[in-house]
């Protein structure tokens, strides 16, 4: 009998046991309206919903009030749309492009500031390399000492200010902005702020800055036209 029960088992594939023990349990668990369920899953998917159209209605407001500062000139609103693990720190696509009137050179801004400029564009898309990416140089100045340097990329929200100056009036805290010498960038646009400094670095003095716009979570960004000056240098 135990021989024949294990080769009915083995054929059934256990179907029985399946069978009985939900039989067993059925009186245990408490009755269930499929519909109620149902009902309860779209209530918590339109809860979810609204959370992030409200996070979006924010982001947009930002965006609206960013684009409404400085000099009255064409700002092309962008949402982004393309980004690489491998190079997240490096760049990013928007979708926008030629023919919504972004060019190569374009400078881009988000809420908290500089993010990079465009240089690739295609008919609906744009490539903006981040002012995070280590070969990105952009020349900066402290809003307080007027203190001016170059600004490179680490491949994170910080950055190193290599100072011009041997002994720079620098301290923690000192906002960065875009200087009047940078030919890739308009003056006064908010970078970051210092939060160390290094006096004793070679050749130069430095000092980390910790950047503002938050280039690890962007979804939008201001794209405005930007013409350089003839000597091109950062």
């Amino acid at each position: 009998m135990a021989i024949g029960a294990a080769v009915g088992l083995r054929q059934t594939k256990g179907s029985l046991l399946v069978e009985l023990y939900t039989r067993l349990t059925a009186l245990a668990r408490p009755a269930v309206d499929p519909e109620e369920v149902l009902r309860q899953a779209a209530s918590r998917e339109l809860q979810a919903l609204i959370v992030e159209l409200q996070h979006q209605n924010r982001e947009l407001r930002r965006l609206l009030q960013l684009a409404q500062q400085g000099p009255p000139q064409v700002r092309i609103p962008a949402a982004v749309v393309g980004r690489s693990a491998d190079h997240w720190w490096q760049q990013l696509t928007l979708d926008r492009g030629s023919q919504q009137g972004v060019k190569v050179g374009d400078v881009v801004v988000a809420p908290g500031g500089l993010i990079g400029r465009v240089e690739a564009v295609t008919p609906n898309s744009s490539r903006v390399l981040l002012i995070s990416d280590p070969t990105s140089r952009v020349g900066v100045m402290l809003s307080r000492s007027r203190q001016m340097g170059i600004l490179r990329g680490t491949g994170s929200q910080e950055a190193i200010l290599d100072f011009f100056d041997k002994n720079p009036q620098v301290e923690v805290g000192d906002v960065v902005v875009t200087s009047g010498l940078s030919s890739l960038y308009p003056p006064g646009i908010v970078v970051g702020t210092v939060r160390a400094v290094n006096l004793d670095a070679s050749p130069a003095p430095q000092a980390t800055v910790e950047l503002s716009a938050p280039l690890g979570f962007l979804e939008w960004a201001l794209v405005y036209p930007y013409v350089q000056p003839a000597a091109s240098q950062s």
